[in-house]
């Protein structure tokens, strides 16, 4: 008996998928753009063909077991631009485009800008900027060669020149690369190692993830380094967990740094904060 688009749809939503996760997966399976879920409607009663019935039928039950959409398509849209991604980086998330627009606010007056992205996984924050900004000078910065080959390689596909770097944050700081930005920005690991939500995202690199007990380890690191890298007026923006922002900001606060704000994610939760770089910050050495 042959299965319908339509039926493959409801068998999918029965298994306990959600509807555009499910979508996703077919227009997958056949072939065709991701988001052309209108094509679907009007091709509901097409039949599958054994061979596409099982492959739909395997993408379902992986997405079942946890793994994310994106993984199982190879790629995901974000401002914009659709990323190559797999299970060498965590899956971007939406709510992170607030700090894309965050950080665009802030490089609104500058020209030619630098900008040094930390932890850039895909290269999602990166690559937009530089999108969105073609007279900027961008850094992707990753402790994990594998992740930092991800973002290299969405850069060259979609011929944005940024910059990459293989480094842990700022450790070891090299001479090839500036000295100084006008903003450094970052959505580093922020879960503690006991959250009960880690065994969801089993299949996303627990590196990005997790920080420490209480999931401030990177964050603290980056708060207390970035001043030797940020230029006088630079700014840091950071992500981090939706109830972290009073801790993040305390932490910019003990470090001297000013005019410290925050930015609420889609769902109205606090997901982002940042600051200008402490008043005793020196001016960025000659070059």
């Amino acid at each position: 008996m042959t299965l319908t688009l339509r039926a493959a749809l409801i068998r999918a939503h029965r298994l306990g998928l959600e509807r555009l996760d499910a979508q996703i997966l077919l227009l997958h399976t056949l072939g065709k753009p991701l988001h052309d879920r209108a094509w679907l409607l009007a091709h509901d009663s097409d039949a599958l063909s054994p061979s596409e019935e099982e492959c739909f039928n395997a993408l379902c039950r992986r997405r079942q077991d946890g793994e994310p959409v994106a993984y199982l398509t190879g790629e995901r849209a974000f401002f914009g631009l659709r990323l190559r991604v797999d299970a060498r980086v965590l899956d971007p998330r939406p709510d992170t485009e607030t700090l894309v627009e965050w950080a665009l606010e802030v490089l609104a007056p500058c020209s030619s800008p630098r900008v040094l992205d930390l932890g850039t996984g895909s290269g999602a924050i990166a690559l937009a900027l530089q999108n969105e900004r073609a007279d900027a000078e961008v850094w992707a910065v990753d402790a994990s060669a594998d992740a930092l080959a991800v973002a290299l390689a969405n850069a060259q596909r979609l011929n944005l020149p940024v910059h990459g770097l293989h480094n842990h944050w700022l450790r070891h700081w090299p001479t090839t690369a500036p000295e100084r930005f006008e903003l450094i920005v970052s959505n580093p690991p922020y879960i503690s190692a006991d959250d009960p939500h880690l065994p969801a995202l089993r299949h996303e690199p627990a590196q990005a993830l997790v920080a420490g007990a209480d999931g401030l380890d990177d964050l603290r690191e980056i708060i207390a380094t970035a001043p030797d890298r940020l230029m006088p007026d630079g700014w840091l923006l950071l992500e981090h967990g939706w109830d972290q922002a009073r801790d993040v900001a305390d932490l910019l606060h003990a470090r001297g740094y000013r005019h410290i704000a925050h930015r609420q994610d889609l769902g109205g939760h606090i997901r982002c904060t940042g600051a200008l770089a402490p008043a005793c910050t020196l001016p960025a050495p000659k070059r």
